[in-house]
């Protein structure tokens, strides 16, 4: 598969795929509900924006990767939240509509704050050792297009022809996913060869970042006084990274593949880990909700 293909089609069409869909599930009570439970929405989204950050500093302290994929890991941990995190939070019986409110508005500030904290990220660990800026302005127009708008056209579909957006979501969930599992697929063929060596060289890594931001998200909850079901909930959106929005950055508009191999490697990885959170949680939940009830 050419390289330009996957640049320019695929992986723009994956992610605005999954936005429309998001979109397309959401309305303006979900922006509104920060007014409903303000502690629980403000505790989830400072430690989306907080905790990630500090565990992939962890994991780049404690692994010491290579520059360019510090940087991949930064660019990962700069990009919270995704729809991911609803399905596991669903599944592991958190507060849904806590985490959709959450993806919402955090796919709404991301576009603003990627670019940005990413240059930051490539001029820490790069410098002038190597020919790669980040065009803030091209940045933030291409997640805008593939991320923001679609959300937007999404929310505006839902509102004016419910029944059409109940039948295209369901449509658009798998079709979307399947897209972005193609584009990891294809990087990993491309580089098929040199994949035991990026695992080696990322996995530790990626695996520690994931462990460690789910359990500072769950820990972070508590020292809020969050009940468990949030607890859960802000332990996933804080530990489930939004791949495909880090992969936009890394493949589309910096054209690195070695710096889109963290969030490459941890789109695969990180399932285990976070489903076992949110499952184990998720059963001990349920065992206290059964004795409170008997």
């Amino acid at each position: 598969m050419g390289q330009d293909l996957l640049l320019t089609v695929l992986l723009p069409a994956a992610l605005f795929l999954i936005m429309l869909g998001m979109g397309m599930t959401l309305s303006v009570n979900d922006f509104m509900r920060v007014r409903q439970a303000p502690a629980a929405v403000l505790t989830g989204l400072s430690g989306q924006f907080l905790l990630p950050p500090l565990a992939a500093l962890l994991a780049i302290w404690v692994f010491d990767p290579e520059p360019v994929f510090a940087v991949g890991l930064m660019v990962l941990a700069f990009a919270p939240s995704g729809a991911t995190s609803n399905l596991m939070t669903f599944l592991s019986r958190g507060d849904v509509a806590l985490s959709v409110t959450l993806t919402a508005i955090t796919s709404l500030i991301i576009p603003f704050t990627l670019p940005v904290l990413s240059a930051l990220a490539i001029s820490h660990w790069l410098g002038q050792s190597a020919d790669i800026e980040l065009p803030l302005l091209r940045t933030w127009a291409q997640l805008m297009l593939v991320s923001l708008f679609p959300i937007l056209l999404g929310m505006l579909v839902a509102s004016n022809w419910p029944t059409l957006a109940g039948r295209a979501t369901q449509a658009l969930k798998p079709l979307s996913f399947a897209f972005l599992l193609l584009v990891i697929v294809a990087i990993s063929s491309k580089h098929w060869e040199r994949m035991p060596a990026f695992l080696v060289a990322t996995a530790p890594a990626v695996l520690l970042m994931n462990c460690v931001a789910l359990l500072a998200g769950w820990l972070w909850a508590r020292l809020w006084q969050q009940d468990a079901q949030r607890q859960i909930t802000i332990g996933l959106e804080v530990g489930v990274q939004n791949g495909g929005t880090a992969l936009v950055v890394t493949l589309m508009v910096l054209g690195n593949a070695q710096m889109s191999v963290p969030p490459v490697i941890y789109g695969i990885l990180m399932l285990g880990p976070s489903l076992a959170f949110g499952l184990l949680f998720g059963a001990h939940l349920s065992r206290r909700m059964q004795a409170s009830e008997a």
